[in-house]
């Protein structure tokens, strides 16, 4: 349902408005305003999402203590298991 709100903008707005129009991206002001309220929905959906996805970061407890050296080694060694498989392959 649409309805006629008044709103004041400024300067700056009212000239980004009527150059959005003068250029063919939109036909009028309040295809412009539609516009930009859509892109602030996402924007805000996108951070509440990222804000749950922190809060069940934060609330799933603390990390266990990770090993780098002792992941690349195994990693290392995984690979090189491979490349030594497929040149016997050959």
């Amino acid at each position: 349902m649409t309805r006629n709100t008044s709103i004041s903008l400024g300067d700056h707005f009212d000239a980004f408005i009527a150059q959005q129009i003068s250029q063919g991206r939109y036909g009028s002001a309040s295809e412009v305003v539609r516009a930009g309220l859509r892109q602030l929905e996402e924007h805000e959906t996108q951070l509440a999402t990222l804000r749950a996805a922190l809060e069940d970061g934060e609330n799933s407890g603390a990390s266990t203590s990770f090993d780098v050296d002792a992941f690349l080694k195994t990693k290392r060694q995984k690979t090189a298991g491979s490349i030594g498989k497929a040149v016997a392959a050959k």
